[in-house]
């Protein structure tokens, strides 16, 4: 019996450089977020103002900021 071979996927084949420290940290802090808070925005956004992982500028997180990083990021 023939299997047919699996497509190749490359987890970082999106990725142009190596993140960050504030890429990381914040990947990490979101992973938790998500495990221990919430999904929703609104939980997102006081998990990583509860841990103090602010926005890029320094402030704590709005839903306007966190939307506008994300899209940053994934540009």
């Amino acid at each position: 019996m023939t299997t047919a071979p699996r497509p190749y996927l490359d987890p970082h084949q999106s990725r142009t450089r190596e993140p960050t420290p504030y890429e990381y940290k914040l990947a990490a802090t979101l992973e938790e977020v998500f495990t221990k808070d919430g999904h929703e925005l609104a939980d997102v956004i006081r998990g990583l103002n509860g841990r103090q992982v602010n926005a890029p500028d320094g402030t704590p997180w709005t839903e306007e900021s966190f939307r506008a990083e994300m899209h940053r990021l994934g540009a």
